[in-house]
């Protein structure tokens, strides 16, 4: 969640931001182009798209959709940028750099409080696809959420679904915000070396991460909301996490555009729904499985139960992240949200139809 500080921080670095975004899109696309869904002659329909992190699992329907060439079936000329977690591409999508965010859906409610018009086109989960790990040294000492106080629990980034969800397991289980110290640790290498080391206690993080983590058997599973289930227990009903999300304005002057988006996301949402796990990642850029083909492969098939088979908003999904939202953040308990502004099925249905 960002702060009106954080607003005038960014306009006051807009030079020093756009220069790490650049830096940033030129290592990200130079992955992305590679493979069958390449940006190809550049002729379609340019459309940049902010991943909070390309090689995480629960994002996977992004490169995969790129890889498989449906971008480029549809008519667009897709580039895919890479930050470390999902606020980061939240702020480059609300600063106007890139035109779509891939990133967990509970970023339109609360940007909604700001002011700002955001909205999920389509949704790839039904689940937060996270994993709260605890550390060996820790482990005796954190059997629940009500375990926090007085802990340092790591987070992809401060604002982030990762702190989202962490405060809000903290809240239900009685653990006030101020009682416990969220520390951002992104994930992958920076993540595991912030367990081991002791910079943190616990964290929530997601695949490959966590499947890295149990093979070295640097962690422990307290809470898995990968599953339908997992997220019934942990949060009380579905929770739709990862989706493409625009700005308003932007989707209702590029309907057409969007539309294709929209389309290529639900085939590959389809195509994965019939494929396995390692025929997943055998489509997969080869360097994100780390050198280690078949942990990769296991950590897509965990993850696999959060992804939909059509793109389509979960029944009663909205009203979970808002309630979980409400538990600790201000801005959403004091504010009314309109739910329906912060998804669209119309492009869905037709993709689907």
């Amino acid at each position: 969640m960002r702060t009106t500080a954080r607003y005038a921080a960014l306009a006051a670095a807009g030079l020093l931001a756009l220069s790490s975004l650049t830096a940033c899109a030129d290592d990200a696309s130079s992955t992305a182009s590679t493979g069958s869904g390449s940006k190809g002659d550049g002729k379609g329909t340019k459309v940049k798209i902010m991943v909070g992190g390309l090689d995480k699992v629960i994002y996977l329907p992004a490169m995969l959709t790129q890889r498989l060439g449906y971008f480029d079936a549809e008519g667009l000329d897709v580039e895919l940028l890479s930050e470390p977690a999902g606020v980061q591409a939240e702020t480059a999508l609300v600063s106007g750099q890139v035109q779509g965010a891939v990133g967990f859906y509970d970023h339109t409610l609360d940007l909604q409080t700001k002011g700002k018009a955001v909205e999920s086109v389509v949704q790839f989960s039904q689940a937060p696809g996270e994993v709260e790990i605890v550390s060996n040294k820790a482990a005796g000492d954190i059997t629940s959420p009500k375990d926090f106080k007085g802990k340092k629990l790591g987070v992809t980034g401060l604002g982030s679904s990762t702190d989202f969800l962490t405060k809000y397991l903290a809240v239900k289980n009685g653990v006030k915000v101020s009682d416990f110290t969220p520390v951002a640790v992104g994930a992958g290498p920076t993540f595991i070396a912030a367990l081991q080391q002791g910079s943190i206690d616990a964290g929530m993080t997601t695949d490959p991460t966590v499947a890295t983590i149990l093979d070295k058997k640097a962690g422990k599973v307290l809470l898995d909301m990968r599953t339908p289930e997992g997220s019934q227990e942990a949060l009380g009903g579905p929770y739709p996490s990862s989706s493409l999300y625009m700005q308003t304005d932007w989707v209702n002057g590029h309907k057409d555009t969007v539309q294709k988006m929209v389309n290529a996301f639900v085939k590959t949402l389809k195509w994965m729904s019939t494929h396995s796990a390692s025929q997943i990642a055998d489509k997969m850029p080869a360097d994100y499985s780390q050198g280690n083909s078949v942990l990769y492969a296991k950590s897509i098939q965990s993850t696999l139960p959060m992804f939909t088979k059509d793109g389509v908003m979960p029944e009663n999904g909205p009203e979970t992240v808002e309630k979980v939202l409400k538990a600790f953040n201000p801005n959403i308990k004091n504010t009314k949200v309109d739910l329906a502004k912060t998804f669209t099925t119309e492009f869905v249905e037709k993709a689907t139809g």
